[in-house]
């Protein structure tokens, strides 16, 4: 997570908000966003910490480290073997809005739970296996006859 982004997204929205007033309130605010951005950055590592703990207070085999890199801050999930999943080659770019029956959904977050995962990336990595493996997926559905047939 690249801090920096936030950090001027959230200097941004003040020097937006500012812009109402008068010049003073102007100047003023883009000195405050000056002044409060290592201040800022300390305390969005302080949430992640907090997240992390909150995690692994619900993970049973494995654990969540915050990594720092430079600005950049890491939520990793470690397995008890000391094994961190591997990384998907692409960036999380495309989004997708996926409609499931609720018992799904349900099964999906145990598992993605179980698994010490996010239920998205729980999910990126139960399709690259689909597609990596090359099976032929079934889809039956309601107006679909499905089979073989004889002549």
């Amino acid at each position: 997570m690249q801090i920096d982004g936030l950090i001027q997204a959230l200097r941004e929205d003040l020097v937006r908000v500012a812009a109402l007033g008068d010049e003073t309130t102007s100047r003023a605010a883009d000195l405050l966003s000056v002044a409060i951005e290592a201040s800022l950055g300390r305390r969005i590592q302080d949430v992640l910490a907090e997240a992390a703990l909150e995690l692994n207070d619900q993970l049973e085999s494995a654990h969540v480290e915050v990594r720092i890199a430079g600005h950049d801050l890491q939520l990793v999930l470690v397995r008890e073997d000391g094994t961190t999943p591997e990384p998907v080659d692409e960036a999380y770019s495309a989004r997708i809005t996926l409609r499931l029956p609720e018992s799904l959904k349900q099964r999906v977050e145990s598992s993605a739970a179980r698994d010490g995962a996010s239920v998205n990336t729980w999910l990126v990595q139960a399709l690259q296996r689909s597609v990596e493996s090359h099976r032929p997926m079934s889809f039956g559905g309601r107006n679909r006859l499905t089979g073989y047939g004889r002549s």
